[in-house]
């Protein structure tokens, strides 16, 4: 579980970056104030425009960037306080797949488990399962540096997801892939949510929002607009289609 109470982010601007914003002020507001629960055995999609502070929030629950105020819980533990405790219980993916070029998806993903400390038993079976289910059989001997974009991602998922995390995050999984990758992918969020894990992901493509999402939060300028169920967006639409009402509530002042 994911619970995430008043968090707020603010990054300090250079003199450069005032100048290209055009304005004297000295912090930029990421994140403000934002709070929601995220459950076991649901999907959890986190939606804004390009700029919202979706990005910044993933990294926070990742415990890769520190708040400047508020707090996230991770499975019972202040995330703040005890980061690499965090850590153990999170997956995290992120759009900078970062993998070396050099090594190939095999010795990437057991430099992982190790570093994980992933039991040798618990190891071969999780590799396989993945294996399997991104169909990564094909490739696992060739260098990084030569396989293409979704090959890397499933590389990247598989790191992600070899120490078995109960907590996944999702920073735009299925950006700029083939339709079948893409596929293999919402298969992996699926298995997940049967397994019970904890799972919030951001994405822009709104049909896999209908498809996964249980529960959703839309941010804008780093503010929540929206906050409920998937079922309860739907059923409450004051417009056409899934992204018109996205569109509306953003631009709503009252949202």
């Amino acid at each position: 579980m994911i619970t995430v109470q008043d968090l707020h982010k603010t990054f300090s601007l250079t003199k450069q970056q005032r100048k290209e914003l055009h304005t004297d002020a000295r912090t930029a507001t990421a994140v403000a104030n934002l709070s929601f629960t995220c459950k076991p055995g649901r999907i959890f999609s986190l939606l804004g425009p390009n700029g919202a502070g979706k990005t910044t929030t993933l990294r926070m629950l990742a415990t890769l960037i520190t708040p400047t105020s508020g707090q996230i819980t991770i499975n019972g533990i202040n995330a703040l306080e005890h980061p690499q405790e965090a850590r153990k219980h999170i997956g995290f993916l992120t759009g900078s797949t970062g993998l070396y070029a050099r090594l190939t998806p095999l010795e990437i993903i057991d430099y992982f488990a190790d570093l994980y400390k992933v039991e040798s038993k618990d190891k071969e079976a999780r590799k396989k399962y993945l294996f399997d289910l991104l169909n990564m059989n094909d490739f696992l001997h060739q260098r990084i540096g030569k396989l293409s974009t979704g090959m890397k991602q499933k590389v990247s998922i598989c790191r992600t997801m070899i120490h078995d995390p109960s907590v996944i995050i999702f920073d735009e999984p299925t950006s700029g892939l083939d339709v079948i990758t893409a596929e293999n992918i919402i298969q992996l969020i699926r298995s997940c949510k049967e397994q019970d894990k904890t799972v919030i992901f951001s994405s822009h493509i709104m049909s896999e929002v209908d498809l996964l999402c249980d529960d959703l939060a839309i941010v804008h300028k780093g503010a929540l607009k929206y906050h409920d169920t998937m079922d309860s967006f739907r059923t409450n639409m004051g417009s056409n289609n899934l992204t018109e009402e996205f569109i509306r509530i953003v631009q709503s002042p009252t949202a």
